[in-house]
């Protein structure tokens, strides 16, 4: 019996084992809906077999000679030495030294740099390239503080005069070099690109500056009045360390040419720039000079000043009038209403609009050729 108990049990495990290597049916996956969205790990097809990288450029492009276009203005630089005399904390006069820079614009011995390079020097002096010194006379040293630009003529002849470029063909990003004398240590050259163009800056108290060239080149004190050039060696901007003053690192300002040169021309011609001119000092009115002028409304361009014969006499405007309106144009700031004159025509009549006391009023005035400044 026991033999076949133990064949029982063998026979028992064996079919045991079969069993469990019995294949089971398998069951496939259901495929998806036709508008069902594959899984994001799922290729998509080929965007296009027929793609080959690009071409690979070995050869770094040659950038231009900074040296050739120095060596062709660096003739037609000057340094500019200036004497003020200026009152110290004890109200004793002291002379203080300035120094700026300047363009040669005529082979005749003119001389283009900025207005607050040469404003309240009793003495200036032009040093040329070849080392030759002039000391001008102020009588040949026209100035227009507006738009900061100013002419020097000394006793000079075949001179290198600079050549003019247009600053309207610049772009951004066009290289360009700044010329000049730099904290009076001699003339220098520095690189840079342009980075913005048209750019407008508030430099004073009713004076503010347009269509400048913004650039990446240093631009230091010394620096003013000297030309900004592109790569042909061509004038396009006069630099100025003052507008570069405003506060911003790594930004420099030059005044397009486009903008300087009929300056630059009526200067030259007359001694001064000539503009339409209503005859009025005017003041920015806010809370507090309406306080201390008592003055009915808190808004608006009060009056402090009216040029006897001008067209603003004429029309019957006063000091304290207030004026809110100037061609139609509500007027919040005396620069706005600077601007607006300015913008107008000599010869246009205009319609003003003010406040006298309490009382609302309105007149007109035929605008007439600014005079030549007082000397």
């Amino acid at each position: 019996m026991k033999p076949l108990i133990i064949t029982l049990l063998l026979l028992s495990l064996v079919v045991g084992m079969t069993g469990c290597l019995v294949p089971l049916p398998i069951t496939p996956a259901p495929s998806p809906p036709e508008n069902e969205t594959p899984a994001a790990n799922t290729p998509g097809p080929p965007i296009d077999t027929s793609w080959s990288p690009p071409h690979l450029k070995t050869e770094a492009p040659t950038l231009p000679s900074i040296a050739d276009v120095v060596e062709k203005v660096y003739p037609s630089v000057v340094a500019i030495s200036t004497e003020v005399v200026a009152l110290d904390i004890f109200r004793t006069p002291r002379t203080q030294k300035g120094a700026g820079s300047g363009w040669i614009i005529d082979k005749d011995g003119i001389i283009v740099t900025n207005n607050h390079v040469v404003e309240g020097a009793k003495k200036v002096t032009v040093e040329l390239s070849d080392g030759r010194i002039f000391e001008a006379d102020p009588k040949n040293i026209h100035t227009d503080p507006l738009t900061d630009l100013a002419v020097i003529k000394i006793y000079a002849t075949n001179l290198p005069a600079a050549s003019v470029g247009d600053s309207t063909q610049l772009r951004v990003g066009d290289w360009v070099v700044a010329i000049g004398n730099p904290l009076g240590q001699g003339i220098r050259a520095k690189e840079g690109t342009v980075s913005g163009l048209k750019v407008s800056l508030d430099v004073d108290q009713g004076q503010t500056l347009d269509d400048l060239i913004e650039t990446s080149a240093a631009i230091n004190p010394g620096n003013s009045g000297g030309p900004l050039v592109n790569m042909k060696g061509e004038v396009i901007g006069i630099t100025s360390a003052k507008v570069a003053g405003v506060g911003v690192e790594g930004m420099g300002y030059a005044i397009s040419t486009k903008t300087a040169i009929p300056i630059i021309e009526q200067l030259i011609k007359q001694g001064y720039v000539t503009r339409p001119w209503l005859g009025v000092t005017l003041s920015t009115v806010d809370q507090y000079v309406a306080m201390v002028n008592r003055l009915s409304v808190s808004k608006g361009v009060v009056v402090a000043y009216v040029k006897p014969g001008s067209p603003a006499a004429e029309a019957g405007l006063q000091q304290f009038d207030v004026i809110i309106h100037f061609k139609d144009k509500e007027v919040a700031t005396a620069d706005e209403l600077i601007d607006t004159i300015h913008d107008s025509k000599v010869g246009e009549e205009v319609k003003i609009t003010f406040v006298r006391g309490n009382e609302t009023k309105t007149t007109s005035a035929r605008l007439i050729q600014s005079p030549p400044p007082d000397r």
